[in-house]
């Protein structure tokens, strides 16, 4: 069992949690990710580690509301505790010094490029991060991301702060300016990292993705998590979740992710009626 140290609300349908897990947090590095179960009953779902400190033997997630389980996880409170956490799963980013690099990160996603931008600050690159949300609302981490950030930028789906549009469009703008990077790492929707991909192959700047299928078990053995990069099938749970984002068929990931849409919406509106909860 896994106890809840600390919730934080980030944004209304986004939330952090600290949870105890001392073996994970002496291994977990940035890129990687756990899976987690919340009861004996509860399907397992991968969420990216957003932060590890091997001190205080604990790590740290974020989930947004998108489906039954997250929905369930973040209605959990400080002192509940977590059936399972296994990890850390995944490859760990390749954190090197390539000179200038743009952290994109979009939505929940903006919590999963944190550890990314601090170690590739850490590791003596000049940082710019870039960061996406539908509104002001439901922007996060900010100011904690500018604390390891040389430059940082905002855009809003609605114009509330920030550049009014999408990051990719952001990010063609600075780059249109003048604006050089060596490395472009996108965390986020799959539509977006697919836009980021699509912006930045005309210029030929390598960009590294995060990738979200579905898994199941994490260790690469059920093969559900499996993705086409370069032509050749990947688990993004093994050989991943970063991938080059130039050789990675979006397309054919995002047919992949639809496929238990029904299953997936069936499951919140009865898990709804049980809990009484609004949609």
């Amino acid at each position: 069992m896994y106890r809840i140290v600390k919730k934080v609300d980030l944004a209304p349908t986004i939330k952090r949690f600290e949870i105890e897990a001392p073996l994970i947090a002496r291994k977990g590095k940035p890129g990687q990710f756990v899976m987690i179960r919340i009861d004996e009953k509860g399907e397992r779902i991968p969420l990216t580690l957003v932060d590890a400190s091997p001190e205080k033997g604990t790590i740290t997630i974020a989930a947004l509301e998108a489906g039954k389980t997250t929905k369930k996880l973040n209605s959990m409170k400080e002192g509940d505790y977590l059936a399972d956490v296994a990890g850390p799963l995944g490859r760990p980013a390749e954190i090197a010094k390539y000179g200038r690099v743009a952290c994109v990160g979009g939505g929940v996603g903006i919590a999963c490029i944190y550890p990314e931008v601090r170690a590739f600050k850490q590791a003596g690159n000049y940082v710019v991060s870039i960061l996406g949300a539908r509104t002001k609302e439901m922007l996060i981490l900010k100011n904690e991301i500018a604390e390891f950030s040389d430059e940082i930028y905002v855009a809003t789906d609605d114009g509330s702060e920030g550049f009014h549009g999408f990051v990719h469009l952001l990010l063609k703008k600075l780059i249109d300016e003048g604006k050089r990077f060596d490395l472009v790492v996108a965390v986020g929707p799959v539509p977006m990292m697919k836009a980021v991909a699509e912006t930045t192959k005309p210029y030929k700047i390598k960009t590294i993705v995060s990738l979200n299928p579905i898994m199941i078990d994490g260790t690469g053995m059920c093969g559900c998590c499996r993705v086409e990069v370069g032509g050749e099938t990947k688990f993004a749970c093994v050989d991943g979740p970063e991938f080059d984002a130039h050789l990675v068929d979006f397309d054919l990931l995002m047919a992949r992710n639809r496929r238990f849409i029904e299953e997936e919406r069936l499951a919140l509106e009865e898990y709804n009626k049980v809990c009484g909860c609004k949609r």
